[in-house]
């Protein structure tokens, strides 16, 4: 019974994931204040999901579509002042639409004040029209009704005028929502058109070999964690602190099985001390958009960044930093007591002592992280905790193993210079947000290929410090490192050539598009194979691909040249969708088929050319009129690919079977798709 009890809940949560209509991921209600006897306030509040951001009021033109407040008519009352929000939105550059946007995550009320201007009671009604992207995948512009109703209800039997039918319908309303507080709440539920339906939805999951993508991030992340873990035992903090550490184990205690048990015990200590860390993040206490925050506001950045020069120039050699020694001295205090709570302020001594190594390590791993969300704070920290920790619990084990480690010695000072050139290298990403006129491309690049030249010319001796021994000889292990770092500035130097350099794609600023004037959108079309298409007077493809902008002359076309036809639905104010196209579309195999294999097919959902009469569609989902190109398209992607997510792809053979693609930012997968429909 159990086990029937089992597979029927995962049958439905699999349903209600996979099959069901798209998840609402911006929840809307409203308030009205009353300030005076004509004077309100209405309040617009939206509850975004996790992971995804909506953008703001005020975005400059060119850009994704900006949160508006629409009314039906503003008869009956005026708009007194802007619209105003309860918090400052996240502002950050752009480098696809190459300008500062601004978002808002978790929660933001807009308020507009209103002025009455008549006695009688009224209705003001409309519909906000928004836009929100995740990290993989962006909405239409969606629109959610509101409405309100403002003034008192008056007593019809003093009333010596008869109302309209209007004015008598809005009394009616407002005495039965009988307006005792001045604040009225209204929850917004599934009661708008289908763009209005799905305000949001889920993030959809890779498909056609993309599935195991995010599941693969995950497993990428937790292996650089446990790197980094263990990179942090060779700097010259943690390293010294090996034999002593396994020698308070083996003087604590009288027999081997107890000192195993310390260690055991000393190893989890460390272990928790990071995933506490981990946890902080991961559950939020520092508020549920702090991802966005570290990973756009200037601040932060900025900290960052200051933070990781000061850790560099410490490991030259310039300074050394040193924290509170009352800190130390009280949890080494603790830890000569012995025992297990001896073995846990060891503990908590270790990670304090390395701090001033170990600090670039964590931060680097937290930030990754927090921009990753969910989990992975945590296990982030667990693994590197782990890999910290793992050194020392073996050698415990088996003590007889420290005769075969390293002397301490100039090694450990040529790894603490190694690593100092590395962190200049990633302080520019920090910068970058901060300053991103100033760090292009160019700069960013330039930088990199001399610091990857000075470290080659340092690892083979020609570059010392004050600080530094001689080398007399160079080993086998220095000289591949060397060839590394060269190699590594070659590289980066084919990005000065125009190179896409893929492999650090996420840590190099993007080429800017007047760099590659290939990315843009209004280039010249030629004429498609089927003769001219409608709406490209206004509508284009990137890279000089040519297509339709119709649904069914598309298909038509295809079917004709005998051809799959590429179907993608799009936005021009989609984020996301320029990212593939200038990532994914811009690939050389790609480009090619896309050119002489497909037809394809662009289906613009945010696009407000009004169709002729002729062309208007009704809606299969509620039946109502679509006037527009973006509303028909729109319509077409939710009710007949359960999904209002762009871009989205799909291939339709000349036969009309129907393959469909979902997100995924991997060029051989896409390829793969290409190639498999071919």
């Amino acid at each position: 019974m159990k086990r029937t009890l089992l597979i029927l809940s995962i049958l439905t949560l699999l349903f209600n994931n996979g099959f069901s209509q798209p998840v609402n991921r911006v929840k809307w209600s409203f308030e009205q204040k009353k300030i005076s006897e004509t004077v309100y306030e209405l309040h617009f509040n939206a509850t975004i999901d996790n992971g995804w951001h909506l953008y703001s009021n005020t975005l400059p033109e060119g850009g994704p579509i900006p949160t508006s407040i629409n009314y039906e008519s503003t008869e009956g009352f005026k708009l007194s002042g802007d619209l105003e929000t309860n918090k400052k939105p996240v502002v950050y550059f752009d480098e696809i639409f190459s300008m500062e946007l601004e978002y808002f995550g978790d929660q933001v009320t807009f308020t507009q004040k209103i002025e009455i201007l008549g006695n009688n009671p009224l209705e003001i009604s409309g519909y906000i029209e928004y836009m929100s992207c995740n990290d993989e995948s962006c909405t239409p512009p969606a629109e959610t009704e509101f409405s309100f109703l403002v003034g008192p209800a008056p007593s019809v039997s003093s009333e010596n005028i008869v109302p309209s039918e209007k004015e008598a319908k809005t009394v009616e309303k407002v005495a039965e929502k009988n307006e005792k507080p001045s604040v009225l709440i209204q929850t917004v539920e599934e009661k708008t058109e289908p763009v209005q339906e799905v305000d949001e939805i889920s993030e959809p999951e890779p498909a056609d070999g993309a599935g195991g993508k995010k599941q693969q991030g995950w497993l990428v992340f937790l292996l650089i964690a446990f790197a980094a873990g263990l990179a942090a035992v060779v700097t010259p903090c943690v390293f010294p602190m090996i034999p002593m550490t396994v020698s308070f184990f083996m003087r604590g205690s009288q027999s081997k099985g107890g000192a195993i048990k310390t260690a055991l015990f000393f190893g989890g200590s460390i272990v928790f001390i990071y995933a506490l860390l981990g946890a902080l993040f991961t559950f939020n206490i520092f508020g549920a958009n702090v991802g966005n925050v570290l990973s756009t506001h200037w601040i932060p950045n900025a900290l960052f960044f200051l933070l990781f020069v000061v850790f560099a120039l410490s490991f030259f050699g310039l300074f050394e930093i040193v924290l509170p020694g009352s800190l130390v001295n009280k949890t080494d205090a603790k830890a000569d007591k012995g025992g297990l709570i001896g073995a846990f302020f060891m503990a908590l001594t270790t990670v304090i002592v390395s701090f001033s190594c170990t600090g670039p390590f964590i931060g680097s791993l937290i930030i990754e992280a927090v921009q990753k969300g969910g989990l992975v704070p945590l296990f982030g920290m667990v693994a590197f905790g782990v890999a910290f920790a793992l050194p020392f619990t073996l050698l415990a084990f088996f003590p007889s193993a420290m005769k075969k480690l390293p002397k301490s010695g100039g090694w450990l000072n040529e790894v603490k210079v190694v690593f100092a050139f590395v962190l200049l290298a990633f302080s520019l990403k920090f910068l970058n947000v901060v300053f991103h006129d100033f760090v292009t491309r160019d700069v960013f690049l330039a930088i990199w290929i001399t610091l990857s030249v000075l470290m080659g010319i340092y690892l083979l001796g020609k570059l010392r410090f004050s600080h530094d021994s001689e080398v007399n000889r160079i080993g086998v292990g220095r000289l591949l490192l060397a060839v590394v770092s060269f190699t590594f500035a070659l590289y980066l130097f084919t990005g000065l050539l125009g190179a896409p350099l893929k492999t650090v794609s996420s840590l190099v600023p993007a080429p800017s598009v007047t760099a590659v004037p290939v990315l843009s959108e209004k280039v010249v079309q030629n004429t498609p194979a089927c003769g001219p298409a409608k709406y490209a007077d206004k509508l284009h493809l990137p890279h000089g691909l040519t297509g339709y902008f119709d649904y069914e002359q598309g298909l038509a076309c295809a079917k004709e040249q005998n051809k799959p036809a590429f179907v993608v639905f799009k936005g021009h104010a989609c984020a996301n969708c320029k990212k593939m196209e200038n990532s994914v579309w811009a690939d050389p195999e790609v480009l090619e088929k896309l050119k002489n294999d497909f037809v394809i097919v662009a289906l613009y959902t945010d696009d407000r050319t009004k169709l002729p009469e002729t062309d208007w569609k009704t809606s299969s989902l509620n039946g109502k009129t679509l006037k527009t190109l973006g509303r028909v398209n729109l319509d077409l992607l939710i009710s007949k690919y359960d999904i209002n997510s762009i871009p989205y792809h799909v291939i339709i053979e000349p036969d009309g079977a129907e393959h469909e693609l979902e997100v995924t930012y991997d060029t051989e997968v896409f390829n793969a798709f290409l190639n498999k429909w071919l």
